[in-house]
């Protein structure tokens, strides 16, 4: 006969049960480090309406998620800071959705100790700017697209022994925000982020100077029979999410745009 103790924590089992959403899963999404500060509002605000889902970001290089989902991580969505990646990935088996853009990336030169707002890329070959940070270009998107507008503007033989390479593009910031590197070449979205807004200015890098940055995401093919990648993937449809998106520089065509 099941004692008084016993039914009491069966019960107890069962109440916690029902209060628990059906739905209720664990999803790893891979993002770029572009992302960071419009991702973690968007998730933020995601869970809300969605309490018992739990969705744990990983931000890094586009790049080199690009190989480990390839290999087999264990991501649910990835979002590249170069749509190339993720359609290199449909193409390949490796997706269970069309790739979705989801905004164009812009580059900035930004600086806490310089005025940014009052420079050019001619700027950077200054003798007393010694540190430039980039993203390294051999995986990261941004790294690529600075290089591209230093050698379109004839700027690359006097800057390329100044540059010091971040991982990825928030790690090419940390130099900046760090005192190792003077001035940057980052993501318009981390610039207007209330962590380096506060500490600094930035002047927008003319978007004809280099290849565009758009940017996609996919759901891949680990996920596949995932309710909740699904419903966060439809989320970033959202007014809300969209909204989130432009308010960091990442607009798609017919949104407005940060000039």
């Amino acid at each position: 006969m099941m004692s008084f103790r016993n039914l009491l924590l069966l019960l107890a089992a069962f109440a916690a049960a029902l209060m628990t959403p059906a739905h209720a899963e664990k999803i790893h999404i891979a993002a770029a480090a572009d992302l960071k500060f419009a991702m973690q509002d968007i998730v933020r605000a995601f869970k809300v309406k969605n309490p018992g889902d739990d969705l744990e970001v990983i931000y890094g290089s586009s790049g080199k998620f690009n190989t480990q989902i390839q290999q087999g991580a264990p991501y649910d969505l990835y979002f590249s800071a170069d749509i190339a990646f993720p359609q290199a990935l449909a193409k390949a088996g490796f997706a269970a959705s069309p790739v979705k853009p989801y905004g164009l990336g812009r580059l900035v030169l930004w600086s806490s100790e310089l005025d940014a707002t009052k420079m050019t890329l001619a700027s950077l070959t200054d003798p007393k700017i010694t540190r430039i940070a980039i993203a390294n270009p051999k995986h990261a998107p941004y790294g690529k697209r600075a290089v591209e507008a230093l050698r379109a503007t004839g700027l690359w033989e006097k800057t390329e022994p100044k540059l010091v390479y971040g991982e990825n593009i928030a790690h090419a910031a940390q130099f900046v925000q760090t005192g190792n590197a003077q001035v940057g070449i980052l993501a318009l979205a981390l610039a207007i982020s209330p962590e380096l807004a506060a500490k600094g200015g930035y002047w927008l890098v003319p978007e004809a100077l280099h290849a565009p940055l758009t940017q996609g995401f996919i759901i891949t093919k680990r996920a596949a029979g995932s309710a909740l990648a699904k419903r966060f993937a439809d989320y970033m449809d959202s007014q809300q999410a969209r909204a989130v998106m432009v308010q960091y520089g990442f607009a798609l065509p017919g949104e407005v745009t940060i000039k």
